[in-house]
Formats: structure tokens, sequence, C-alpha cells
């Protein structure tokens, strides 16, 4: 018996450990802790409505851009956020007010979803651990994104995965139908405009009221080669140190910059001593309403831009980009061009300010503000009415499975 005791104790104390390391700071905050929250087990979700998220930290900027959506879809049709990091949990629960729950193992989430009527999972990137939960077959499985772009991994072979994918405009519809095979686009495509843009309060600027503002926001290195369309080394330190005096040089960094690259990091690193602003705890809406000017990379921070009609540089990657309508109407910055007289000449003439404009709802749909939420929510609805269709007719049909 005291050598029971001992076991348990010795047992006890192992867990003890454990957790107190995954909740420390010697975790790196891109593996989940995998700490579940025991109480939830055994009862089913109340929700119909979940949101898969078993990313961490680093991938939190993919989940904040669907804020607004989610709080609003949540006051009508309630939603349970799922995640396997409960770092991550808290900080959503924290900043939304949803119902979030961390389950470490995917023999929970199968516990739990086998007592509950769950009808619609979202998710917000293409993580492989998704298809923890794409195996349910009782759900109706749709991706969202966390904002369209012209990049190349903007198109997928892995929409297949899910039954349906809501998209911004026109834009993303076309580019989808003409970059995957044997997918039918149109049929399994709902475009529902930007609802992420809809959480935005008007926001006020706060220039220098002696020098124009370029707001320089490029993309990370990625992880992927033949989408590494960041500026950093090719344009950064050159850039800012060019513009520097003349103009106020605010710079935006990405989230992951450096997480492939130590050299990319040494570039951000300097990119930062050389501007005279680095907004990192700035929203992307106070970043845009204080510039007069944005250069950035091929992503969607060109899209986010469009609306404000200000002028908009991309830069010339140093890999192929996919052709498309808004790289074919804004001015390209390569790397050894006169990076203040193209400036100048946008800030002065903006001479493709009248093609943008065209382009804005070809992307973005309606971006009068509440639309998009309107039109999520809508969707939202109509993919659970779908479901309800379908699994009558499978009940009906003798089906049976999860």
């Amino acid at each position: 018996m005291a050598s029971d005791a001992r076991v348990g104790l010795v047992h006890r104390a192992r867990l003890w450990a454990i957790a107190r390391l995954r909740r420390s700071r010697f975790l790196p905050s891109g593996m989940p802790d995998k700490l579940t929250d025991e109480a939830r087990l055994g009862r089913p979700f109340e929700q119909q409505i979940m949101l898969y998220f078993p990313t961490t930290l680093d991938s939190l900027y993919q989940l904040r851009p669907w804020y607004h959506a989610l709080t609003a879809l949540d006051a009508s049709h309630r939603i349970v956020v799922v995640f396997k990091d409960s770092r991550t949990a808290q900080i959503v629960r924290d900043e939304t007010g949803l119902d979030c729950v961390t389950l470490a193992r995917y023999g929970q989430l199968d516990e739990i979803l086998a007592l509950s009527d769950v009808k619609l999972v979202l998710y917000v990137n293409h993580d492989p651990i998704n298809f923890e939960s794409l195996r349910f077959t009782s759900m109706v499985h749709v991706y969202l994104g966390h904002g369209d772009s012209d990049k190349g991994v903007s198109v997928s072979n892995q929409v297949k995965a899910y039954d349906l994918c809501f998209l911004a405009g026109r834009a993303a519809l076309e580019r989808t139908a003409s970059a995957v095979m044997l997918y039918d686009a149109a049929a399994r495509s709902v475009l529902i405009g930007q609802p992420q843009a809809d959480g935005t309060a008007p926001v006020s600027p706060s220039p220098d009221p002696t020098r124009s503002t370029v707001l320089y926001a490029p993309t990370w290195e990625a992880s992927q080669p033949s989408v590494s369309y960041g500026s950093l080394e090719t344009h950064g330190a050159a850039l800012v140190q060019a513009l520097s005096g003349t103009y106020r040089v605010v710079y935006r960094p990405h989230p992951l910059n450096g997480v492939i690259r130590p050299s990319y990091a040494a570039a951000d690193a300097r990119v930062r001593e050389l501007a005279d602003r680095v907004d990192t705890d700035v929203p992307l809406e106070q970043s845009f309403a204080d510039a007069d000017v944005l250069v950035t990379d091929v992503s969607a921070v060109t899209l986010n831009w469009l609306p404000t009609g200000k002028p908009l540089l991309v830069t010339t990657p140093a890999v192929p980009y996919p052709p498309s309508a808004l790289m074919d109407t804004v001015p390209l910055l390569a790397p050894h061009d006169d990076f203040k007289a193209v400036v100048a000449e946008q800030l002065t003439s903006d001479p493709t300010a009248a093609a943008r404009a065209a382009l804005v709802e070809h992307y973005l749909g309606d971006p009068t503000p509440g639309v998009a939420t309107a039109r999520f929510i809508a969707a939202c609805e109509d993919a659970i009415a779908l479901r309800d269709t379908a699994w009558a007719e499978r009940q009906a049909a003798g089906a049976t499975g999860p």
C-alpha cells in the first residue's frame, strides 16, 4: 500500500511538472501546450456552429480579423471555438468573450462531437491538423481563409477538403476556378465580401504635418520558396533609407518575419532601426489612416488598402507571381528603381487611382459597412439548412456514421 501511494504521488508530481512546463515561457509558442479543459469532457457542445483553430499564438493574426464577424454570428447562432493550445484559447476568450475550449487529443474531440449537435464547422487556415475535424461527416465544413490576395497560396487543391468556401469577390472565384483542376468552384463557393473589414470603427489619422507618410508593410518570407514574395531582403533597408527625411516612414512588419530564414529576420531588424515608426501594436486600420501611400508586396494588404482610394505601390517579387487584374493595374517597384521619385509621382498624380477604384467590388464585393457581415451570417444559415436537408435524406436512407 505504501508503495502504491508513493507511485501515485510520483505520478501526480510528474503530471504537475508537465503542466507547469507547458504553461511556462520555456515551451515554444509555436508548439501547442495541449492542456485540455478537463471540465468540458463528457459534455456536449451546446452550440451548432464550431470554429476549429488547432494552431497557436503565432497564427493568431489569421483569426483576429474574423473577431467582429464571429461575435456577430454568435449573437444569433452561438458558436464554440476549439483549440489545441490553452494559451491561445485564453487570449481569444479574453479578446472576444466567445466560448473557447481546449482539447488536447483527437479522441476528446471525437467523444464530445458524438454527444453534440454541431452542424457547421469553420476554418480560417489550411493547417493539416484540420483533418482531425474534417473527418466528421455529419457536419458541413466551410473554409473561410484569413484574407484574400493574389498570392499563389490563395489557391490550393486543399479547398477540395471542404464542402464550401466563403470567398470575398469575383476575383477569388475566378482565381479558384482557373487554378484548381477537377473542382466545381462555382458550385462550392459562396461570395460574401470581406466581413473582416466591417468591424473597423472610423479611425482619425495622426499624421506628421510637415511630411507625407509612407507605410511600408511587406509580407513574410513564406515557408514555400515558390511564393516567397517578401521584399525585406530585396527592397527593405534601401527603400527606407531612400525615403527617410523627405517622408515619414512607418514600418508594419509581418508577425512571421524571420521564422524561416535568419537573413530575413536580420533584414527585418535593420528596417526597424531605420523607420520613423514601427507599427507592431497598432491596428491595421490606424496604420492605413496615418499613411498617404502604401508600399507592400503581393499580399492581402493590397486588397485591404484598395477601399482607402490612396496610392499603392507593390514591390516586384523575386519569384513569379500569378497574373491578376490588380497586378496588371498597380505600379510595380523594382529593387533598383528610384524609390523617392516613384513615391513622389504617386503622391502627386496617382495615375492608377481610377483603375484601382474599379477593382474594389471585383475583389471585395460590396464594401458598404455591415453588408459583408450580413452575408456571412446568411451564408452560415444557408450552410446549416443545406446540411439539415442532406442529413435528413441520409438518415431516411438508413445511413449511419459520425
